[in-house]
């Protein structure tokens, strides 16, 4: 399908500009009707560009209307002044709606394969398990881990803990920080988290445009309070230093945690909603 939505836009494209030599040597090969063939052919493609940026629809219609005064034109001088009917006046009745035609078919094939490949591309996105601003496993790697993490506290008795780091104030933050800074915040943020945690815990990038990790540790409550220090601990050792003169505000985090109970949390989506209700007792 792709294939042939391809083939239609360089058949269109084709066509569009085997057309338009045509019409050039057809008004070279007139010149005492120079004038007036410029004018229709620039009547011609301005219809075409409705065409183009409209619906086929519009273009046709506007065409039959240009075909009726066209005609109604060579009528009255054919009848006032006795002129003849000539060749040019059958080539632009036909050529006008074909050039309308051939843009057509270019344009629909262009549109159609720009929203398949910006389909695509989200549902690329959506699939990938790595921000690639980040390069921490993100939501989708999250669904599929958390369930393993899950299985190995259940059968070792390990405990699981999760974390939800969310940055303070991150909507009035993004109004006072340039674009191109609120991304090294997040990459920022997170190489301090990955920093505070241990080689076998996991470091997720649940959403970006929210600044929000998840931190799935293999600890109990106590266990993760004790990571939660260190981070908020790092932080502030990093806003009186290196960040002080790199951000125009202060960086703070909140952070909310739950431990993992097989009994209460059904899903990783659970899961991540019961630690962000935490996310409430952290002022």
């Amino acid at each position: 399908m792709k294939r042939n939505r391809g083939l239609a836009v360089d058949l269109g494209f084709l066509a569009f500009l085997v057309l338009v030599f045509i019409c050039t040597l057809f008004i070279g090969g007139m010149p005492g009707d120079y004038l007036q063939n410029i004018i229709i052919l620039t009547i011609a493609f301005l219809l075409a560009l409705v065409t183009y940026f409209t619906t086929v629809t519009a273009g046709l219609t506007l065409n039959l209307a240009f075909i009726f005064i066209y005609g109604f034109y060579i009528v009255y001088r054919t009848v006032t002044l006795g002129e003849t009917i000539g060749l040019h006046t059958y080539f632009w009745l036909i050529m006008t709606p074909l050039l309308t035609v051939a843009l057509w078919f270019f344009t629909t094939g262009s549109r159609e394969l720009q929203a398949e490949n910006e389909k695509l591309r989200k549902r690329m996105s959506s699939l990938a398990a790595v921000d690639e601003n980040t390069d921490l496993r993100n939501s989708a790697a999250f669904q599929k881990d958390a369930q393993l993490f899950a299985g190995i506290s259940v059968r070792y008795g390990i405990p699981l803990t999760l974390l939800v780091i969310k940055v303070k104030y991150w909507n009035e933050i993004r109004r006072l920080i340039p674009e191109e800074q609120l991304s090294e915040a997040v990459y920022d943020v997170s190489q301090l988290s990955q920093s505070s945690i241990r080689t076998n815990d996991a470091l997720y990038l649940l959403d970006q445009e929210d600044a929000t990790w998840g931190l799935l540790l293999f600890t109990d409550g106590e266990g993760a309070k004790v990571v939660i220090e260190r981070i908020k601990f790092r932080l502030q050792q990093l806003n009186e230093t290196e960040f002080s003169g790199k951000y125009k505000v202060n960086l703070a985090l909140k952070i909310g945690a739950v431990e993992y109970a097989a009994d209460t949390i059904e899903s990783p989506l659970h899961f991540i909603v019961q630690a962000k209700k935490q996310l409430e007792y952290d002022v």
